[in-house]
């Protein structure tokens, strides 16, 4: 009997530093992860400060936190619960549900690229009148749409980490993934929250209680935002069909494969590979916007037509 109870305490003791050798490690794949999800974060670092350009600077900050706060939401209690989940029962349903959000982001993108080069939509005799809304629907509006985008987003963040652990013990799985879901929302709309006030901290320097070369720097940093913002705009655009057509070239056996056989060729030089992949993924991102897009718009229109008969009855 007690040989058996102190066996017991034995696989007991065991089991425990098997656990924390295995929690020692969570570290090093919240690194990886990270270093993995990079360019899923600079698009979404670059895509978020166009949500409240136009807004009461007042109320930046707030959006701003009402989006990450609904961001870390999804992280924690849909995004990583819907990963465990699929991964365990239907794990060959998360790369078409990701190929999906890849597809949303591919169409985001060719919407902005369009917007940028033809003004028919503007000068169309068909495009329906501006609707006057206020100040407080416009900042609900500007919300959703940060946090549709952000969902896709995230939702591509913790499948990679979820890849990254699968296969380990599941307290490893959710420590992970929650380390990361939090890490990377802080990160990320703490630096936003940095862009967008920096305008601010410039008007701040600039006042007359600093010195003149104090003084100079904040009017310099005044001048330098606006185009800094506007150019952070092209990048998030760029970044959102990279990442975009990256999630569903992985997702097609013979994509990924001239993806992988890209990148082999020009091992040599990773900073070209990086690029030409990158390139590669963005100009296929736009192509597949413009696909989805010929499906979207005459739905929309087909939508808000009987929409707008359903009023007149």
């Amino acid at each position: 009997m007690p040989s058996g109870f102190f066996a017991l305490l034995d696989d007991i003791s065991a089991l425990v530093k098997a656990s924390a050798a295995s929690l020692d490690d969570v570290p090093t794949q919240v690194a990886k992860t990270t270093g993995k999800v990079s360019g899923i974060v600079i698009d979404d670092t670059a895509v978020t400060p166009k949500y409240v350009v136009g807004l009461d600077p007042s109320r930046e900050l707030s959006i701003i936190y009402r989006i990450a706060k609904k961001s870390l939401i999804n992280k924690l209690l849909i995004l990583s619960p819907a990963a465990l989940l699929l991964g365990y029962f239907i794990p060959w349903a998360i790369t078409p549900v990701l190929m999906l959000g890849g597809a949303y982001l591919c169409f985001e993108g060719y919407e902005k690229v369009h917007s940028l080069f033809s003004r028919r939509s503007a000068l169309s005799p068909e495009s329906e009148p501006v609707q006057e809304i206020t100040p407080e629907e416009l900042e609900q509006e500007r919300v959703s749409s940060a946090v549709r985008t952000d969902i896709i987003l995230s939702a591509e963040i913790i499948a990679i980490a979820y890849n990254q652990v699968n296969g380990q013990a599941i307290i490893n799985q959710i420590i992970v993934m929650a380390a990361v879901a939090v890490f990377i929302t802080i990160a990320v709309y703490g630096f936003v929250g940095l862009i967008v006030k920096a305008d601010d901290f410039g008007v701040h320097l600039a006042s007359d209680k600093y010195s003149p070369a104090i003084q100079k720097t904040g009017h310099g940093i005044v001048k330098f935002m606006p185009h800094f913002l506007n150019w952070l705009g092209y990048i998030g655009t760029a970044a959102m069909l990279w990442v975009g057509g990256e999630i569903i070239a992985h997702g097609i056996p013979v994509t990924a494969r001239l993806l992988h056989d890209l990148e082999h060729a020009l091992a040599s030089m990773p900073v070209v590979a990086w690029f030409c992949k990158a390139l590669a993924c963005g100009v296929g991102g736009l192509f597949i916007g413009f696909l989805v897009e010929k499906l979207v718009i005459p739905a929309k229109k087909l939508f808000s037509k009987q929409k707008r008969s359903a009023h007149s009855l």
